[in-house]
């Protein structure tokens, strides 16, 4: 499979088919340090970044925000001294989406 953190989001409409999975089996592959969580019956991902300091952290939650400015799908973000949860999911269908993990694999790629 195509490196997924080279793909773009597409719009997501109302509706739209959550990944299956197939699907979502063959994009975790690609993000071993992301898991997915269950939250109110809406499965997410979710990975806990780990930074020396609060000014990192902020930088790095910064960085993701520009992210998901850019392809337009944004994340929730807790931003702590010395760490930062990021969680992706499409809020208008519920659950995950193929743009959830192209998203994952472009946050790992900031940390690299």
């Amino acid at each position: 499979m195509k490196n997924i953190s080279k793909q773009h989001c597409e719009p997501c409409r109302s509706g739209a088919p959550k990944a299956t999975a197939v699907e979502i089996k063959t994009y975790c592959e690609q993000i071993p340090d992301w898991k997915i969580v269950t939250i109110d019956g809406i499965e997410r991902l979710r990975r806990v970044f780990k930074f020396h300091n609060f000014a990192e952290a902020l930088d790095f939650t910064n960085k993701v925000g520009a992210l998901a400015e850019q392809e337009g799908h944004h994340p929730a973000l807790l931003t702590e001294w010395g760490r930062v949860t990021v969680q992706w999911w499409t809020h208008r269908i519920g659950g995950l989406h193929r743009n959830d993990f192209i998203m994952a694999a472009k946050t790992d790629v900031l940390c690299e």
